[in-house]
């Protein structure tokens, strides 16, 4: 049984949620990449995640959604190195950070107003579109 992933804020995914799998990787890497299982396939059961407030958990499923499997179990897939060990923890640290992510909720984002500066140049090149206009109307039509 894989150790437990600890998460700040008292977070914990426990060793029994996660099923890990040492698979062929792909790509170059010559003979070694025909014989040796370095990718790693880390299952995580998002369920068996224990202090994950709802909010979090929902944040975390919308964060992950195209990793998860047909289960409902998230997949995370390592094969940056050619060691399997070094893969398993680069996937561990992939959970922790998505986790990480997902605790913190989203800024609100504050509207920004617009400056003077900019208030003053939309009145000024207002006011000169109106004399433009001004300037094509008919001799004697103010008289309306």
């Amino acid at each position: 049984m894989p150790d437990p992933i600890f998460v700040e804020g008292g977070v914990l995914v426990p060793g029994d949620a996660l099923a890990a799998r040492a698979v062929r990787s792909s790509g170059p890497g010559g003979q070694n990449v025909n014989k040796v299982s370095s990718k790693i396939e880390l299952r995580v059961n998002l369920q068996r995640i224990q202090g994950l407030d709802e909010a979090s958990r929902l944040r975390l499923e919308r964060l992950v959604a195209r990793r998860l499997d047909s289960s409902g179990r998230l997949l995370v897939t390592s094969q940056r190195t050619r060691d399997q060990y070094r893969n398993l923890q680069d996937a561990r640290h992939k959970v922790h950070d998505w986790i990480s992510r997902a605790i913190r909720p989203p800024k609100r984002r504050i509207p920004t107003g617009r400056s003077a500066a900019s208030k003053e140049r939309r009145l000024k090149e207002k006011l000169r579109q109106s004399r433009i206009k001004e300037g094509r109307r008919p001799v004697g039509a103010d008289d309306e």
